[in-house]
């Protein structure tokens, strides 16, 4: 296997087995059972063909109506969280200049991920702590139906707060750690 297919692997195992089984996108569980989850690696020390990379993932995604969203997952270049925020500004920008404003989200993931107004300790922070730095592009018009369709959907985050405090940092960290040595 090679280091992009652990990785990839290692990915799918985080999306199935904490973001589905800990429910904390709602939504997720049905793109995993319908196969309609696009994962891929990017090189985020080239952040020009990384940039690249982000907008041909969404012209495929608007060419491919069978693939729902798509994981960048960017293994290396981006380990510091300052840069990975950097990188996503541009990310964000870029998108809104080449007109995908409305039309995709950026979701950002990182193993550092630490909320503004968050202690870096804090198991919250594992909402949005992945086993590598990604971007996870949305459709904007899917999530709005779905959040349409979804009972409270405003309780999500903080259901996924408090669910994250009660298993504790040390053993999501562990998991965390667990699926980059794999």
């Amino acid at each position: 296997m090679t280091a992009t297919d652990a990785c990839l692997a290692a990915t799918r195992t985080w999306v199935e087995t904490f973001v589905v089984a800990e429910n904390l996108c709602p939504f997720a569980g049905r793109e995993v059972q319908r196969g309609s989850i696009d994962y891929r690696v990017i090189d985020g020390g080239d952040w020009p063909r990384a940039l690249a990379a982000l907008i041909a993932a969404c012209r495929e995604l608007e060419a491919t109506a069978e693939v729902e969203t798509c994981l960048l997952v960017i293994p290396e270049g981006l380990e510091a969280f300052d840069d990975y925020l950097d990188f996503l500004g541009l990310a964000e920008t870029l998108m809104t200049d080449q007109g995908y404003e409305g039309i995709f989200q950026l979701a950002s993931f990182h193993p550092d991920y630490c909320f503004a107004d968050a202690e870096p300790e804090d198991p919250a922070n594992y909402t949005n702590r992945s086993p590598w730095p990604m971007l996870h592009l949305l459709r904007e018009a899917s999530l709005e139906q779905a959040l349409a369709a979804y009972p409270d959907p405003e309780g999500i985050p903080e259901r996924n707060m408090a669910r994250l405090r009660e298993i504790g940092g040390a053993p999501l960290a562990r998991a965390l750690a667990a699926l980059r040595e794999k």
